[in-house]
């Protein structure tokens, strides 16, 4: 029976996740045990997260939230605005880097050295690619310091190099059709003619949806990246997380915190300070992070290591499952 509801739950999600998320305020859906009156029972729920609960006289029609979705009841939750995490200071760490500390693209602000991977014989830094590479506008050699540009990392602290991440999907890409690109300078061009200051650029469209954001730097020297996470230790493995799995973490500005699993398989919308970025497939978690935390490993009670964090709010938590960060860079754990 229960097996039954979870597909019965799922089937709801992938049909009207899109339809949700059009709706006025709402910034995910996922699967959750629904809250009443404070305290969370064992109902199976679709959870809508919205930025700021509103009266319904406050909300169109089109607006409102249905009661129950394809047969399986909502809940709706307020959890403010998902940002990619921005940081605050943190201290060097030498002879060896711990997972766990303040890292950065030498451009950047500040993130977190999540864990230690590897790919063949060689072995990587695995954090965020809005911590790596810039959002997309890294390349490959690109210097990674340690502490990162806001905690006062200089070109005396380069620890690693950028060496491979999972591009973000934000809609739109660089156009490749000439067709385009031509009727867009013409149109340019006429505008000028006419002293107009606006201008038009060609871009191709694209899916617009992510899974993870990713990224991995290599070390200037065999040894320099430790496998053992501040405050956590080694990890023993990878693990699956599920609803009401109890994780932890260490990052750069919070340090050891603790939270549980609260939605899986959820489609998140993700303000990069800016451009807006969706996710699907997405684990939450509660307020066990801060800007700055970005790349941090999650991990269970066991230090297995269940995803990777990346966004969050004042009242949210959110995380790639590890077993598509992996798989998308083609790296393992190395423990």
């Amino acid at each position: 029976m229960a097996k039954l509801i979870v597909t019965q739950a799922r089937q709801a999600l992938r049909s009207h996740v899109r339809q949700l998320l059009a709706k006025r305020n709402v910034v995910g859906v996922g699967l959750g045990y629904k809250v009443t009156n404070g305290a969370t029972t064992d109902e199976l729920s679709l959870v809508v997260s919205v930025t700021r609960k509103l009266a319904i006289s406050a909300l169109s029609p089109a607006d409102l939230v249905p009661q129950t979705v394809g047969g399986i009841r909502t809940d709706v939750v307020e959890i403010g605005n998902l940002r990619a995490f921005r940081p605050g200071p943190r201290d060097s760490w030498r002879p060896v880097v711990p997972p766990g500390v303040s890292v950065g693209h030498y451009r950047t602000t500040t993130g977190t050295f999540g864990c230690l991977v590897r790919r063949g014989g060689e072995h990587f830094m695995l954090s965020n690619n809005h911590v790596l590479a810039d959002s997309n506008k890294g390349h490959e050699g690109d210097p990674i310091l340690q502490p990162g540009p806001v905690d006062g990392g200089t070109a005396r602290d380069v620890v690693a190099y950028l060496a491979d991440y999972v591009p973000l999907d934000f809609g739109t890409a660089e156009a490749q059709c000439p067709i385009a690109s031509w009727a867009a300078k013409l149109l340019n061009y006429v505008a000028g003619a006419f002293k107009s200051s606006h201008r038009l650029e060609a871009v191709r469209c694209t899916p617009g949806l992510n899974s993870v954001d990713a990224a991995l730097a290599r070390p200037i020297s065999e040894g320099l990246l430790g496998d053992q996470i501040l405050s956590i230790g080694r990890p023993s493995g990878i693990g699956l997380a599920t609803l009401g799995t109890h994780v932890q973490k260490t990052g750069r500005t919070t340090g050891h915190t603790r939270g549980t699993i609260t939605q899986i398989d959820a489609t998140v919308r993700i303000d990069y300070h800016g451009p807006a970025a969706m996710f699907s497939g997405q684990m939450l978690a509660g307020p066990m992070s801060q800007p700055g935390d970005s790349g941090a490993a999650i991990l269970d009670t066991d230090r297995r290591v269940v995803g990777l964090l990346f966004a969050g709010s004042e009242a949210a938590t959110v995380i790639n499952p590890i077993d598509e960060v992996l798989s998308a860079l083609d790296v393992e754990l190395a423990l």
